[in-house]
């Protein structure tokens, strides 16, 4: 049995909920997202200033820690190790889309007070870059049309249309509270579609 005395009560609460989404627990997934994917997202945003991006690279970063638990090992806090994926992921999209990072001094502390850099990207748009972003929005787009009616209806217009959560909740008629938690299901099911889809982002 691993020696596990070296890890917070929360990083081992982590390790246990890894244990039984590698038993295929889905509801283990799920709070792993929830207890992470804000962190995520508000750490991508900052790198790449975009929250379009932003949202595209935190589904990613979680697609592949999930296909990657099978790797993954309490020699450190699960946190840390997802905030890595996530990071070297996100260096690798600005990568491919040329971008050069620009170092700032401002560092990010996770959970477990594990220190990250940040980096922001240039708003520069090259020809090949808007390529990627257009062959990117419509992957984006067919998995949205998978989706059901009433979660398709609230990523279009928080996602595509930019509308504030106020917005929506007064154009559909639903209190903000619902309409951020079905958003978030939203995503769930979107993360899942993108995880056993051939096409990749």
């Amino acid at each position: 049995m691993e020696d596990l005395e070296h890890l917070s009560a929360k990083a081992y609460h982590d390790f246990e909920l890894v244990k039984r989404a590698m038993e295929g627990d889905q509801k283990a997934y799920s709070e792993l997202m929830k207890r992470y994917y804000d962190s995520i997202y508000f750490m991508m945003l900052k790198m790449v200033k975009s929250k379009d991006d932003a949202d595209d690279l935190t589904m990613e970063a979680f697609g592949k820690a999930f296909k990657g638990l099978a790797h993954y090992t309490p020699d450190y806090a699960f946190s840390t190790w997802l905030f890595k994926i996530a990071t070297n992921n996100c260096i690798d999209h600005m990568r491919r889309q040329k971008i050069k990072p620009i170092s700032i001094d401002k560092t990010y502390e996770n959970d477990e007070g594990d220190e990250m850099s940040m980096e922001v990207k240039s708003q520069y748009l090259d020809p090949e870059e808007k390529y990627i972003k257009k062959q990117k929005i419509k992957i984006m787009h067919d998995i949205v049309e998978k989706l059901k009616p009433r979660y398709r209806t609230l990523v279009e217009l928080r996602y595509f249309k930019e509308w504030s959560y106020e917005e929506i909740a007064e154009h559909l008629d639903m209190p903000i509270g619902t309409v951020k938690g079905q958003l978030f299901r939203a995503k769930e099911i979107m993360l899942h579609i993108l995880k056993n889809s051939k096409d990749k982002i």
